[in-house]
């Protein structure tokens, strides 16, 4: 039996929705063990001075529970 956390994870970046979602899913790898799906929840874009300057993109991902390693 296998057991699966979620987290929720907001990306970012100048260029476009899909680089803020993969800023935030490589940055989660950096922390998280055994990531395993991840689904977009929410896109939006911040502006200032009536200009694109940020991608945002709000990513839900589960990754796999190793209860024996947090005892």
């Amino acid at each position: 039996m296998s057991l699966y956390r979620v987290v929720r994870l907001i990306g970012s970046s100048p260029n476009s929705w899909e680089d803020a979602a993969k800023a935030a899913l490589e940055e989660a790898a950096k922390h998280l063990e055994d990531l395993r799906v991840a689904e977009v929840e929410e896109l939006d874009i911040r502006m200032q001075d009536n200009k694109v300057v940020e991608y945002r993109a709000r990513v839900r991902a589960s990754f796999r529970y190793h209860p024996e390693k947090h005892t």
